[in-house]
């Protein structure tokens, strides 16, 4: 069976059709609990979320800000396993019809085997896989294998990458690339700042691919203004807080769902 790199493509240019940026979702797999991960991205995409971003946690997320730490540790101590997360995405595309990609640190691929990741990762529905910590140069085994099964490549650029380098890694990636909107791990901020507008127009400089914006962004007027330069809005910590903040697993869920619309109609008012 064959990723879904195309349905990515599809919808990420049906929002721009419409004008408007699309709504990136990101929640990790496992938390609360691994039922509870699916059921918080069927919520998510209720709200109006375009497409969804379904973490592997991980002991040492370097990328990783407080909040979305708790979430991961609160999964690990749940026993979950890559088959969870793979569980996860299946469950959700079925659910939902929308493109779910598996954001991963790379270690945990390199030890479960990349052909064997890649083809459960596709025959699951999953669209691809955002890699924050492989290096483009390291990558190709990597490449070779999710462009074998219809798997989007997506790397992560920052503000600190030089223009030469922003060419290298767009070259090589698929699906969109995921521009952090500053320098340092994720969460919630209060401005997310004139570097990321920067950031996507020297990024858009070296390729076609849509940009989308992560880091940061936490409410509609974010939403809205990061909308404003970028052909997608990505939200994590801000999810995951609304979880963990709930009293309950049904107080979650109607959080997450209704974040996920006032981030839908933020990101309609570019």
């Amino acid at each position: 069976m064959s990723g879904n790199v195309e349905l990515l493509s599809s919808s990420l240019a049906r929002a721009k059709a419409e004008n408007r940026a699309a709504l990136i979702a990101y929640l990790p797999a496992g938390f609360p609990t691994v039922d509870g991960a699916i059921a918080a991205v069927k919520a998510v995409v209720a709200g109006g979320a375009d497409v969804v971003e379904v973490g592997l946690p991980h002991s040492d997320p370097v990328l990783d800000g407080p909040v979305i730490q708790t979430a991961d540790d609160i999964a690990l101590r749940g026993g979950v396993k890559i088959a969870d997360v793979m569980r996860t995405v299946r469950e959700a595309y079925e659910a939902t019809g929308v493109p779910i990609l598996v954001m991963t640190y790379w270690n945990p691929i390199d030890r479960y085997g990349v052909e064997r990741f890649t083809a459960e990762l596709a025959e699951a529905g999953g669209a691809g896989c955002i890699l924050p910590d492989l290096p483009v140069q390291e990558s190709e085994l990597w490449r070779e294998h999710a462009d074998k099964h219809g798997l989007a490549t997506v790397f992560v650029v920052a503000p600190s990458s030089r223009d030469e380098r922003l060419a290298t890694i767009t070259a090589a990636g698929s699906g969109f690339v995921y521009a952090a909107s500053l320098m340092g791990v994720t969460g919630t901020r209060e401005s997310v700042g004139e570097q990321a507008q920067e950031l996507v127009g020297r990024t858009r400089a070296t390729t076609s691919l849509p940009v989308c914006v992560g880091l940061g962004v936490s409410n509609a007027r974010q939403a809205a203004e990061v909308a404003g330069f970028a052909d997608g809005v990505i939200v994590g910590s801000a999810f995951v807080k609304s979880m963990l903040d709930a009293p309950d697993g049904e107080s979650g869920l109607a959080a997450v769902r209704s974040l996920a619309g006032e981030l839908a109609e933020g990101v309609r008012k570019r």
